[in-house]
């Protein structure tokens, strides 16, 4: 198996060495990786500027490629730039969870959609912030859920949440409401600082991924590029070829 490791906090990330050290196990590894944090990027692509990317040999076994620019230029980069093919993007550790809506603002889930465009399967893995040591611990039995029940089969991309201290049951869920959102202070001079505060209400409903992550599952929700409201499409389907 190829498989190509990126994400958006950088070359920096303290779980990148054991992220790579695990996938070795299970193919062959390249490693393209944003030189700077890329948080909240999203989806974001650089088209006007060019942009640096150097090859290094920081992991063993490993070819590895730091780009500055965004995360999804590093998966952009590792396919289109490089004319290399992978079976699979695994994106993250992320330090931080990544559910619900905030999925849309999230570098480490655009890496994945961005697989998807270049017709290769993707998972991302994010947990709670510091909680890498327990994240790793976590993902031979997560790989052996994906394997076991022929996740990959079913569904091109993933989105992986590991909370602390994380119960025994693995769940697989869909894409739960808001989590996060921001406020804005003037601090001066036109300037605005963002801080952001939670505004989720658990109801407990393990068929969310923010719920279900909350209380303690480790959440597996199936994602996809399609943006279409296909609810709103049959409703319009009639309005075909009229003017």
């Amino acid at each position: 198996m190829r498989i190509l490791i990126t994400n958006d906090d950088s070359i920096n990330s303290p779980v990148l060495p054991h992220l790579v050290e695990w996938a070795r196990k299970h193919g062959e590894v390249t490693v393209a990786v944003p030189k700077h944090q890329q948080s909240g990027q999203s989806h974001a692509i650089e088209i006007h500027t060019p942009f640096v990317v150097e090859q290094t040999n920081q992991f063993e076994g490993a070819t590895t490629y730091v780009v500055d620019s965004t995360p999804v230029d590093c998966v952009r980069l590792a396919t289109l730039g490089l004319k290399q093919t992978y079976d699979l993007v695994i994106s993250g550790i992320n330090n931080g969870l990544n559910m619900g809506e905030d999925i849309l603002y999230s570098g480490t889930c655009a890496c994945i959609f961005e697989a998807k465009l270049r017709g290769i399967k993707g998972i991302a893995f994010s947990t709670e912030e510091g909680n890498f040591d327990h994240a790793m611990q976590q993902m031979d039995r997560i790989w052996d859920f994906f394997q076991q029940h022929k996740l990959l089969d079913i569904a091109d991309i993933y989105n992986v949440n590991i909370p602390k201290n994380s119960k025994e049951q693995i769940v697989v869920t869909k894409m739960g409401g808001p989590y996060f959102t921001d406020m804005f202070t003037h601090v001066g001079g036109g300037v605005y600082k963002q801080q952001g505060y939670c505004i989720h209400e658990n109801v407990h409903d393990i068929t969310l991924d923010t719920d279900a992550t909350i209380d303690g599952y480790i959440t597996i929700t199936p994602l996809t590029t399609n943006r279409c409201s296909g609810t709103a499409f049959k409703k319009l389907q009639h309005l075909q070829g009229k003017k």
